[in-house]
């Protein structure tokens, strides 16, 4: 059965995630004094385009950090799948893990069983990016069903840099209902 999809300018819901540094957030309250938040849903270890795009991520995180941006990754990997693949791209944002199918369903995302024991061992959610407003709201989203389609971090960058300036007024777009 598929995940109901989430709405441009809904509230994000409340999805409580276990970090690798121990804690437990609630995705959509941004920390460290940040009022927006970028959840960065990643396929798990098994993808080697999710290190890269996390390599990436970390790479431009100042810049997110600068537009008032708190970044966090999740996926369902468990702990040790986690860490593993952390060792290659050295964070400097809070990672999670051990996303449950209910909560993949939940954020809308698409969920893919294993081809094989060699690609991984569980149910994993696809590639899923969500911009958190200050409101709560679902400013931006992207869902992907395979790991080759997913947004490009500098465009995205530039489009909060450019919603986020007062002088540009920029709602949130998609939010038109069929009469």
């Amino acid at each position: 059965m598929p995940s109901l999809k989430l709405s441009a300018g809904a509230e994000f819901p409340k999805v409580d995630v276990h970090f690798l540094d121990g804690s437990t957030r609630t995705l959509s309250s941004p920390g460290d004094g940040f009022d927006w938040q970028l959840v960065v849903v990643y396929r798990g270890k098994h993808c080697p385009m999710c290190t890269s795009y996390l390599k990436e991520l970390n790479a431009l995180l100042p810049e997110y950090h600068a537009q008032g941006i708190d970044v966090v990754a999740v996926s369902a990997d468990p702990e040790e799948k986690a860490r593993d693949q952390m060792e290659q791209v050295t964070p400097k944002f809070p990672v999670g893990y051990d996303l449950s199918i209910a909560q993949m369903e939940r954020l809308g995302l698409y969920v893919s069983d294993p081809r094989s024991p060699s690609e991984t061992d569980r149910p994993f959610a696809e590639p899923g990016v969500f911009v958190i407003n200050a409101d709560g709201q679902l400013q931006l989203i992207d869902i992907s069903n395979a790991p080759f389609i997913r947004p490009d971090l500098k465009t995205l960058l530039g489009g909060i840099r450019f919603i986020r300036n007062p002088e540009n007024n920029y709602p949130i777009r998609g939010t038109r209902h069929a009469a």
